[in-house]
């Protein structure tokens, strides 16, 4: 398995992917590319990956790109009970997982804007969220707040990937120092806490322009 990344390492996709595989324990080697040099528009990566982004992964000739669908690829070709669940078993909790998934990657652009993960990984937000990005968080907290029962670390019965999609989000608010309600930093920082996820977090990492 290769897994083709970016060379910041602060990307949440290829955050998502990188927590996955390491969950699923699939061996995997890394390709970087340097995304501010267009590495991911050379004919080469454009022509496997079809959408020119990353992450990709290739396993066995098989190229594939965008985090959500990479995430269900694993889960589908890595299938329990012999490989860990990304996925929660039952039908309406897997249903709500691929929700939430869906909704972090195509919603709250002011906040991930103003709360980039430049800020997450770099230099942390000097400004206060703007009206915007102001409700965007409002949004978020009153997701998790909805589906993160009091006193839980995960959003169903056992943890799921998109429990880190979630921590990850959540993590551009608590590391910049919003206000965040406490059960919800609590179940936040469970996320960060966990071994896979810390495996990405803690990764060497050069700053940007260097």
């Amino acid at each position: 398995m290769i897994l083709y990344d970016e060379a910041l390492w602060h990307s949440p996709y290829v955050f998502s992917v990188f927590v996955a595989l390491t969950e699923k324990g699939i061996p995997f080697e890394r390709r970087t590319l340097t995304l501010e040099r267009g590495d991911q528009r050379t004919d080469e990566y454009r022509a496997a990956s079809l959408t020119a982004r990353v992450p990709a992964v290739e396993h066995e000739g098989f190229v594939l790109s965008e985090s959500q669908a990479i995430v269900e690829w694993l889960e589908e070709a890595f299938p329990a009970p012999k490989w860990p669940r990304l996925l929660p078993e039952k039908t309406e909790d897997r249903a709500r997982a691929r929700q939430v998934m869906a909704w972090l990657r195509s919603d709250l652009l002011a906040l991930r804007e103003e709360r980039s993960t430049d800020t997450m990984f770099f230099e942390r937000a000097r400004a206060p969220l703007g009206p915007a990005a102001k409700a965007a968080a409002e949004k978020l907290l009153f997701v998790t707040s909805r589906l993160v029962a009091p006193g839980r670390t995960t959003l169903f019965s056992d943890w799921s990937i998109a429990d880190a999609d979630l921590g990850f989000m959540l993590e551009r608010l608590v590391m910049n120092g919003d206000p965040v309600p406490d059960p919800v930093r609590a179940y936040a920082e469970a996320q960060f806490r966990r071994p896979s996820v810390r495996a990405y977090v803690e990764h060497d990492r050069p700053k940007p322009g260097r």
